[in-house]
């Protein structure tokens, strides 16, 4: 794990893009959750952002290929040079609309809380739908006190100073019970744990698996 962030980095170009990368997989809890889980086969990683964590999951050898899904033009070119002769593809696309390529593993991570509840439900339908082997959505607790209180006044500093041109509108955080619904009654096996070490925000990992 330790030398992943540096290796990752390596293949993007830019000083910028580089220091984002490298400190966003050595410092998000996130990295060591998914590094933990069993091998990811095929991965489908929705909103993908500049690619890291599917090249990461490649480079690591916990992936066996990565199709990632980004609104952002930008961001998505980004990936697709860093990708080089690893087996991953990236493109840009509208995840309310855009058919979802089949896949082993579904990764949503960040994602849910930044679009309208109504199209929270419908891609979590579609994802269903689909039959992925495992789903894992790193999604914002509304119900964790303090933690919740506080990543929303971060979110909304964010949004009124800029940090991220790409965002818009409102977060709309579901309950846990609400997102988890579907994929219960679609009969996975739901896990639900803190994904926010070292940090105050309110993420949880929720880790959906076939048998």
């Amino acid at each position: 794990m330790s030398a992943l962030p540096d290796a990752v980095a390596a293949r993007y170009r830019g000083p910028t893009t580089r220091g984002f990368v490298r400190g966003k997989l050595k410092r998000d809890p996130v990295v060591p959750a998914l590094l933990a889980l069993p091998p990811f086969g095929d991965v489908l990683d929705l909103g993908c952002g500049r690619g890291q964590l599917g090249l990461a999951l490649l480079v690591a050898g916990r992936a066996t290929a990565v199709t990632g899904l980004d609104l952002d033009a930008g961001k998505i070119a980004r990936a697709t040079a860093a990708a080089g002769d690893l087996p991953a593809r990236f493109a840009v696309a509208d995840l309310a609309t855009a058919p979802l390529p089949p896949c082993e593993t579904a990764l949503v991570i960040d994602v849910l809380v930044q679009m309208a509840p109504s199209a929270q439900d419908a891609l979590l339908a579609r994802l269903v739908s689909a039959a992925p082997r495992r789903i894992v959505i790193r999604a914002f607790d509304p119900d964790r006190g303090w933690r919740s209180a506080f990543g929303l006044a971060v979110d909304r500093l964010r949004r009124r100073f800029g940090a991220d041109l790409g965002l818009a509108g409102t977060v709309a955080p579901r309950p846990i019970p609400v997102l988890r619904a579907p994929l219960d009654a679609a009969g996975y096996a739901v896990t639900v744990t803190p994904c926010w070490a070292g940090t105050p925000l309110p993420n949880v990992l929720l880790v959906a698996e076939r048998s």
